[in-house]
């Protein structure tokens, strides 16, 4: 990949690093309105199921099970075409992954920004 992948919260304030601004949360953050985000793109499709997220609940002693079922969960033929967009976006420079939970180093962005800069594995 040609751009860097990074994370971090929707609610702080955008840069000029961020390159691309990609929320991938299936839920659209509270209190921030469309404009304030300043997203390029809302990638839902590439979020953890429903069921995964209410298991997990950002649990930071439930992570390391988080991670290894969400990577799971991103070879499923419904993650395929978000994942792609996601590495399209990446081949054309920077990324931003964005995320309303509080604890960002501990959610979906930072798994899946690990995974698509090739530190963490599918298989």
């Amino acid at each position: 990949m040609a751009g860097r992948i990074a994370y971090r919260r929707v609610y702080e304030e955008p840069s000029p690093q961020d390159g691309r601004r990609v929320l991938v949360d299936r839920l659209w953050p509270r209190g921030v309105s469309k404009e304030a985000a300043h997203l390029d793109t809302w990638l839902k499709d590439v979020a953890p199921s429903t069921e995964l997220r209410r298991w997990y609940h950002h649990d930071p002693e439930r992570f390391a099970e988080f991670r290894r079922r969400y990577v799971a969960e991103l070879d499923d033929p419904e993650h395929e075409q978000a994942v792609q967009r996601l590495r399209d976006l990446a081949a054309q420079g920077d990324v931003t992954l964005l995320t309303a939970t509080k604890d960002a180093d501990h959610s979906e962005a930072a798994v899946l920004a690990g995974w698509l800069n090739g530190g963490e594995s599918s298989r």
